[in-house]
């Protein structure tokens, strides 16, 4: 069954499934080793949901939060489920491609940002593209070439925090990369792969194998956690079964 929307701030959140799967073979590890000093139970693979999201304000602006796997072929199919299914779930909640208005990549990782450019032209050919200047920099070259440069002047560098549209936010939360964001709306928060696994909910202190800097991402995810518990709040995660997880209960 299709996750169900919400509406926060009087913003419409639309959670879109692209895809859902274990690491491919290549890159395959037990829990124990991406989220070591945790305590899996007895489970030992990471089964991934790769979610993607939609954002409608009330004046009917649209923001879609990450751009998934992509096709066949694309720079996550070493190790992703591809094709992604984006397209479909846009078309799910009546949402054609052109009608994006911004598109926000959490960060660079080809999970998240491989759906923006497709047989190298951009998917979104209306959207503005946010990315953080920190990310930018430090993409590697393969990267500019697979989703950067082809979106050409579409893509809006942004240092910190910035507004997309009013009441939906992007904020700086480096660590997992160095231009990793997340997307507020009210007491919502897009956490992209600040939080990766559940296991980070209950100690934020437990790192993961990918993160570029595990000491700054524990520091960044430790405090959002806490503000958002604080605000008994939602955060909508890229890779949990379920989209909307609510804090401080």
């Amino acid at each position: 069954m299709p996750h169900q929307p919400i509406t926060v701030a009087g913003v419409e959140v639309f959670p879109l499934c692209d895809a859902v799967g274990p690491m491919g073979e290549a890159i395959r590890r037990p829990l124990a080793e991406l989220f070591p000093g945790a305590d899996h139970g007895d489970s030992d693979e990471w089964v991934l949901h790769f979610h993607c999201y939609l954002l409608r304000d009330a004046a009917g602006r649209t923001v879609l939060v990450d751009t998934g796997v992509g096709p066949e072929g694309s720079p996550a199919s070493s190790w992703a489920p591809v094709p992604g299914a984006l397209g479909a779930e846009l078309a799910r909640v009546g949402v054609a491609a052109e009608e994006i208005d911004a598109v926000v990549i959490t960060h660079l990782h080809s999970d998240h940002a491989s759906g923006a450019v497709i047989d190298g032209l951009p998917a979104f050919p209306n959207a503005r593209h946010v990315l953080q200047r920190a990310e930018v920099e430090a993409a590697a070259e393969t990267v500019l070439d697979a989703v950067v440069r082809p979106l050409g002047e579409r893509v809006h560098v942004v240092e910190g925090r910035a507004d997309v549209f009013p009441g939906i936010r992007i904020l700086h939360a480096p660590g997992h990369t160095p231009g990793h964001q997340v997307v507020q709306v009210g007491d919502l928060v897009l956490t992209g792969d600040l939080v990766l696994h559940p296991v980070q909910l209950a100690d934020p202190s437990v790192t993961y194998l990918y993160d570029d800097d595990p000491g700054l991402a524990v520091v960044t995810r430790t405090k959002l956690l806490e503000q958002v518990e604080a605000e008994r709040g939602m955060i909508a995660t890229a890779h949990f079964p379920e989209p909307f997880t609510r804090l401080g209960r």
